[in-house]
């Protein structure tokens, strides 16, 4: 049987713990919160960017050095849809299986949505089982941007349009080979263009 004081140590040692696990569940809602990236361009710097281009055949063609493409909330919002500006310019994600692009077996190229850059070949797209399109390479690293996003309590590598800085998705590597890569990507993300 416990005495009154270490009944009484017991309570404290629980509201400690309450008190600690309620302060480390707020810190990491709030470091979440901050980590996650606003995915916007500065309108007061302009700069330009080098990547490659394509032919609507899919042949590689020459690397070019392109302004970023700057515009401002209320201009992307007129452009895409609501839940694609929630992607691309507030990194959000699609849900699993509802995107078009996902199960889509066609040959062709997967475009920026937001600026129309060629970023994937359907060649390297692969069935991941996640219910996003996946791929083991992008059709040019040139074309692609990625960076640490450490939102949702962990570290992952992020992908975006280097021309516009559309978020796209997340890079893993768990792929297949050759690169081991898994280029997982919001359908809504991408404009998917068959080959000519």
């Amino acid at each position: 049987m416990l005495s009154r004081q270490d009944s009484s140590r017991s309570c404290i040692t629980r509201r400690t713990f309450l008190f600690v696990g309620s302060g480390a569940m707020a810190a990491i809602a709030v470091r979440s919160w901050r980590g996650t990236e606003i995915v916007q361009a500065k309108v007061d710097s302009p700069k330009e960017v080098r990547i490659v281009e394509f032919s609507d055949s899919g042949k590689r063609g020459d690397i070019v050095t392109l302004p970023v493409v700057i515009k401002t909330d209320e201009e992307w919002k007129q452009q895409l849809s609501p839940l694609a500006f929630e992607v691309t310019r507030r990194a959000g994600t699609e849900q699993p299986y509802s995107g078009k692009n996902w199960n889509l077996h066609d040959k062709g190229l997967y475009h920026c949505i937001c600026c129309d850059t060629v970023l994937f070949n359907s060649a390297t797209k692969f069935e991941s089982g996640t219910g996003w399109p996946s791929f083991w390479q992008p059709i040019a690293k040139e074309n692609i941007r990625e960076s640490t996003d450490v939102s949702l309590g962990m570290q992952r590598t992020a992908v975006s349009c280097r021309r516009c800085e559309a978020h796209l998705g997340h890079v893993f590597d768990d792929g297949p080979k050759p690169t081991g890569l898994r280029y997982c990507m919001n359908s809504v993300a991408l404009k998917f263009v068959k080959l000519a």
